[in-house]
């Protein structure tokens, strides 16, 4: 049973009864009596006492600690908090064929004054354009953007107009909240590590910043491999979370082709933790569309259906695994929607190897 803690007026009163039964009052105590200011201070001074000795309870155990004890609960198992990454990808400048853009040349984005620098100097072509690889200047997902965006140099660079147009940002990822880091520490707890077991490659994966997702397949490319699928929901966010690079192993494996980008980052992480025999593929799922036919929804409530479901999709999807369309109908009834009819799918979402479902358009009548 739980121990229910005494409000700050329950102290006050019991101890004003303490006080009016020792001292021997027939009559309760007056408001400005001084026995009844020190009774006060009293639970007070008790009430503090409950409430501190309730926070040692709560970072005892590792599903209530917070701050620096959720971590040091976390380091116990090796899971530490994951940093914030900052969001990399490519301007198009335009200017005189030859102007050189110094490397750590600052620019900002337009629309909202995120800073970026340029990460190398590079010329202006024949052309008259170059393709300046910048990064942002603070790490978080606030950087990444997509393609479009307008950049406008933060100081005058001669022979170089002052915006240029942004590819794909990508790769920005704000610092682990608490909760992130919780779950996954739960989740080391909850398995051991077994050498290699299909949760180890998950909760490994999950350790690479930026990663939100992370699927094991035993076998997928012939005996002895193991592909782990990745996700990238926030960093990716301009990719609709799928991974950017091509699928492989890690750049220290000899025995197959070397993945790159975000999935050699992860294959990279992986190749100290994994068994030594296993050839070890990282890969990003193939996205499945599924078009949906939606009647009865208001026009003010389909963004937020639209968000709803694929939320719940992110939640259950998995490569070549099954959605429910009854967890489809209970997301849309979350957003308030009533009296709506899921005309199409009307079966259970099924993936095909490898493939991972996704909303694709929604037809609403």
């Amino acid at each position: 049973m739980p121990f229910l803690r005494p409000t700050l007026s329950e102290l006050r009163a019991q101890v004003a009864q303490d006080v009016t039964a020792s001292v021997g009052a027939e009559t309760g105590l007056l408001r400005r009596a001084v026995l009844r200011v020190l009774s006060d201070i009293q639970a007070a001074m008790a009430h503090l006492h409950y409430g501190y000795l309730d926070w040692i309870a709560r970072q005892s155990v590792p599903f209530t600690c917070t701050d620096e004890f959720l971590e040091g609960w976390g380091a116990l198992k090796g899971v530490t908090r994951k940093p914030a990454t900052a969001a990399s990808g490519s301007v198009v400048m335009r200017g005189t064929a030859g102007t050189v853009i110094p490397a750590g040349t600052a620019m900002v984005r337009a629309a909202d004054g995120v800073a970026y620098t340029s990460a190398e100097a590079v010329a202006i072509g024949l052309g008259g354009t170059a393709s300046v690889p910048v990064i942002a200047a603070e790490a978080g997902a606030a950087g990444n953007a997509v393609a479009g965006a307008i950049m406008a140099l933060s100081a005058a660079v001669a022979g170089v107009q002052s915006s240029g147009v942004a590819g794909v940002l990508t790769g920005g990822a704000d610092v682990e909240t608490d909760d992130e880091l919780r779950t996954r520490m739960l989740g080391a707890y909850q398995r051991s590590a077994m050498g290699g077991a299909a949760d180890d490659y998950v909760t490994w994966a999950l350790e690479v910043a930026g990663v939100t997702r992370a699927w094991c397949r035993r076998n997928g490319a012939g005996i002895g491999t193991v592909i782990v699928y990745i996700m990238l929901d926030e960093a990716n966010a301009a990719n609709d979370g799928f991974p950017i690079g091509d699928n492989g192993v890690s750049g220290y494996e000899p025995r197959a082709t070397p993945a790159t980008g975000d999935q050699r980052t992860v294959a990279d992480y992986l190749w100290d933790l994994a068994p030594v025999t296993a050839l070890v593929y990282v890969a990003g799922p193939t996205p499945q569309p599924v078009n949906f036919t939606i009647a009865g929804v208001s026009a003010g409530l389909r963004d937020k259906v639209e968000a709803a479901l694929v939320e719940q999709l992110r939640k259950d999807a998995s490569p070549g695994g099954a959605v429910s369309i009854a967890a489809l109908w209970d997301a849309v009834r979350s957003t308030g929607a009533s009296g709506f009819d899921i005309d199409a799918p009307l079966d259970d979402l099924t993936a095909a190897p490898g493939y991972l479902v996704t909303v694709g358009t929604i037809t609403w009548s």
